[in-house]
C-alpha cells in the first residue's frame, strides 16, 4: 500500500513538535512491515541540497512561506498547494495530520476531492475555538473533512469530545482510538556523575518551561551540585527563561543549549537521571514516551495525557502544576532506589502499552477497513 504522510512542517529542530515525530515514526513502521510510506510537508532550515528523506522516510519538502502572522497556521508553499493533487492522486491512501493551516487542509481536501481513501489525526491541534479565523476554517473545511474522512484518529476521550463539539449535531462516527507509540530503545546506560535533569520540548507558556527553572532551584537547596537543561525551540519563552536563570542564580547549573536534533535529544536522554515536563492540558506527549522508552523517569502534572499511566506504573510522578510539586517529585526520583525501580517501570510502560507493534496493527487495520 501507498501511503502519503502530510504534515505541516519538518525542520532539522523539529521545531513543529509531536506530530512530525508521529509521522515519521508511523512511517517507518510502515515501511518495515512492506509499504511504502512518504512524508510531505513544508520544510525550513535546511543547506542545500534539501533531503529526499527523512530517517529513512521518502520526503517532499517545499520551501514555507509565512503569508500571515499567525505562526504555524500563516505558512504554505505555493508549490506545494500547485501539486497537492498529483501527490494524492500517486497515492493509494492519504493520512493527514490535521491542523487549521494552509499546508494539511488543502492536502486533505485534494484527497477528498480525488476520492482517495482519507485517514485524519488531528493530535489534539483541533478543538472548539473563538478565534475568527478558526472559525472561518471550521465553517469551510473542517467540519467537511472531519465528515468526509474514512477515520479520525483520537488520543484521549477528551479529544473525541472536542472533535464532536466543532463538527456539532450528533458528532462523529467515524472515529478510532490511536495512542501514539514509541519505537524501542536501548536502556539508558548505568548513570555516574551529579544528578541530570531534562526538559526537552518547545519553550512556549503551555509548557511551563520557567516553572522547570524555579523547581531546578529548590531542588539545588537539597542537591547542590544537580545539573538541569532546558532543550527545545523558543515560542516566546526564552526570553523568561534567561532572566528566571539570572535571578535565581542558577547560570552555573542550567544549561539552555536550544533547540536538539532527534539524535541528541536521544543523547540527553541517555544522560538524565528524571525527565520534566511540566505543561499543562499536554494530550500525549511524545517527548515524555522516549524518555520512558529509554528508561528515565518522568515527571509530569495530572492534565497531562499520560498522567495516570505514569503514576499507576510507577515509571514517575503526576503532580499539580507548579514548582513546588515538581521539584519534591525530582526529589524522589533522585533517590538512587526509587529512580532505579521508576527507570525499569519506565521501560516496561513503553513496551507494553505503547509500542509500534501495537499501534501498527491498529493502524492498518483502520487503513484496511477505510480503502476497502
Amino acid at each position: 500500500m501507498r501511503v502519503l504522510h502530510a504534515v505541516t512542517l519538518h525542520s532539522p529542530t523539529h521545531a513543529f513538535g509531536g506530530p512530525v515525530r508521529v509521522a515519521l515514526n508511523l512511517s517507518k513502521g510502515l515501511r518495515a512491515r512492506g509499504h511504502e510510506a512518504a512524508l510531505v510537508a513544508l520544510g525550513e532550515g535546511f543547506d542545500d541540497p534539501w533531503p529526499t528523506e527523512v530517517e529513512g522516510v521518502p520526503a517532499r519538502l517545499y520551501p514555507a512561506r509565512r503569508l500571515l502572522p499567525l505562526g504555524f497556521s500563516g505558512m504554505t508553499s505555493p508549490a506545494l498547494l500547485a501539486r497537492a493533487g498529483r501527490l494524492v492522486r500517486d497515492a493509494d491512501l492519504v493520512h493527514v495530520h490535521l491542523a487549521r493551516d494552509l499546508v494539511t487542509l488543502p492536502v486533505a481536501l485534494a484527497a477528498l476531492r480525488a476520492g482517495k481513501p482519507l485517514v485524519l489525526q488531528t493530535h489534539g491541534m483541533v478543538d472548539p475555538s473563538g478565534k475568527l479565523l478558526a472559525k472561518v476554517l471550521d465553517a469551510v473545511a473542517v467540519r467537511r473533512l472531519l465528515r468526509g474522512a474514512g477515520a479520525v484518529l483520537y488520543l484521549t476521550p477528551h479529544e473525541r469530545e472536542a472533535l464532536d463539539a466543532v463538527v456539532g449535531g450528533a458528532g462523529l462516527d467515524n472515529t478510532v482510538r490511536l495512542v501514539n507509540g514509541v519505537p524501542a530503545q536501548d536502556e539508558r546506560p548505568p548513570l555516574a556523575g551529579p544528578p541530570r535533569i531534562l526538559y526537552s520540548a518547545r519553550l512556549q507558556a503551555r509548557k511551563r518551561p520557567v516553572d522547570f527553572v524555579r523547581a531546578a532551584a529548590l531542588v539545588r537547596e537539597k542537591v547542590p551540585d544537580a545539573e538541569f537543561v532546558v532543550a527545545g525551540p523558543d515560542e516566546g519563552e526564552l526570553a523568561a527563561v534567561a532572566e528566571a536563570v539570572g535571578s535565581l542564580g542558577l547560570d552555573d547549573s542550567v544549561s539552555v543549549p536550544g533547540a536538539l536534533t532527534s539524535a541528541q535529544v536521544l543523547t540527553e536522554l541517555r544522560r538524565a537521571h528524571v525527565y520534566v515536563l511540566p505543561s499543562v492540558d499536554e494530550p500525549f506527549p511524545m517527548s515524555v514516551l522516549e524518555a520512558l522508552a529509554v528508561g528515565v523517569p518522568a515527571v509530569v502534572t495530572h492534565s497531562n495525557g499520560l498522567a495516570r499511566d505514569i503514576a499507576g506504573a510507577g515509571a514517575g510522578r503526576a503532580v499539580e502544576p507548579g514548582p513546588e510539586g515538581v521539584a519534591a517529585a525530582v526529589l524522589e526520583l533522585l533517590d538512587e532506589e526509587a529512580n532505579r525501580d521508576a527507570s525499569t517501570a519506565a521501560r516496561k510502560l513503553a513496551a507494553e502499552s505503547f509500542s509500534m507493534d501495537a499501534v501498527l496493527d491498529t493502524l492498518l487495520d483502520t487503513y484496511a477497513r477505510v480503502a476497502g
